[in-house]
């Protein structure tokens, strides 16, 4: 089982990136300019928006659940490169250096999921997605205090925790929503 999650999360994984790597032909690195607190308003955004769709039963925007959670999973990635570098007013990253930091983002992501799905014997599969949406409302909620703290915690994780975790919640959603379970 663990090598399907493994296979699948590379598939998540590499649709996610096609998304990037457009969205980064169209608008370059832009991002850049964003504090990480800007970062963490556009992740709960999102997951905000999964939510009141849940909830509601409907949607009245054409984006589907699908693309928000694609969404999530680029932003914490951009938000971890914001987290290490910094905003910036200019485009100071090329884009192969852009996509080598969201590349090895997603790869600490996955290399995390693998250590926690071996503690936790893929219980994720027995979830509800809403449950996934819940999970990365409360972690922003987490990020959130951590920033109003100025990154500064007693014995919690970091914001870069945060974001990882939201990340593997992201892709669990994505793998039942493209695969089932």
């Amino acid at each position: 089982m663990m090598e399907k999650t493994n296979q699948q999360f590379d598939s998540i994984i590499e649709i996610c990136k096609s998304v990037f790597i457009k969205k980064m032909m169209d608008y370059g690195v832009a991002w850049r300019i964003l504090r990480t607190t800007s970062m963490t308003d556009q992740i709960y955004i999102k997951a905000q928006r999964i939510r009141s769709i849940e909830e509601k039963g409907d949607q009245q925007v054409d984006d589907d659940v699908r693309s928000e959670y694609i969404g999530i999973i680029n932003y914490c990635s951009m938000a971890l490169i914001q987290l290490e570098l910094g905003p910036s007013d200019s485009e100071d990253l090329s884009a192969e250096e852009t996509l080598k930091k969201y590349a090895d983002n997603l790869l600490t992501a996955k290399e995390l999921m693998l250590r926690k799905n071996h503690d936790y014997g893929e219980a994720w599969r027995n979830m509800r997605i809403s449950s996934y949406t819940d999970l990365i409302l409360m972690k922003i909620k987490r990020i959130k205090q951590i920033e109003d703290n100025q990154g500064k915690t007693l014995v919690s994780e970091g914001i870069d925790a945060n974001y990882l975790d939201i990340i593997n919640y992201s892709v669990f959603a994505l793998i039942k929503i493209e695969f089932g379970n």
